[in-house]
């Protein structure tokens, strides 16, 4: 099995829809970036690509690929599980906290979990936390996510591992 560690921060902008978790949050403050700016999406790419030694989010998205500028989160989380894919994983899961005042994660995480599972193609947990004002999070100044993805091998890569790979399913 391989795990890995995803971060995403942004801060409030002015005149941005707020996506955050797949979805859209009307009258909250939306978060400037090259694409929505969804932390928790952007967290969980971060997390699939560190699991399978991809890089990170600015390597495979990056301000230098246009074609993403403005993207939605879960556009990224898809073509994320589909690279991780092809380079012979299996998702096992991800779990994504986002960090900061608002929006309450609480009230729409059901929602939440079904539109970033169905991106990723695999179950996706989410919860929310606040730092009792602590902090540009706790400040209302933006936020911030972070996730963890559970990888293994995919069943034709299993049998190209050399015999003290440590994998034992």
């Amino acid at each position: 099995m391989r795990v890995g560690i995803g971060t995403d921060i942004h801060a409030f902008g002015e005149d941005r829809e707020c996506w955050v978790a797949g979805l859209h949050w009307p009258g909250e403050r939306g978060l400037d970036g090259h694409s929505d700016g969804d932390v928790a999406a952007h967290a969980a790419c971060n997390a699939l690509f560190t699991a399978a030694g991809l890089g990170d989010l600015g390597a495979n998205f990056g301000v230098d690929r246009p074609e993403f500028r403005g993207a939605a989160g879960v556009t990224l989380l898809a073509e994320a599980a589909r690279l991780v894919r092809a380079a012979g994983f299996e998702i096992g899961n991800v779990s994504v906290q986002v960090i900061g005042v608002a929006p309450r994660i609480g009230k729409r995480r059901a929602e939440a979990e079904k539109v970033l599972s169905e991106a990723a193609g695999a179950p996706i947990t989410l919860s929310g936390a606040t730092t009792d004002g602590l902090g540009f999070t706790g400040r209302a100044e933006g936020l911030a996510a972070v996730a963890v993805a559970l990888l293994t091998p995919a069943p034709a890569s299993r049998a190209e591992l050399p015999a003290d790979h440590g994998y034992a399913g």
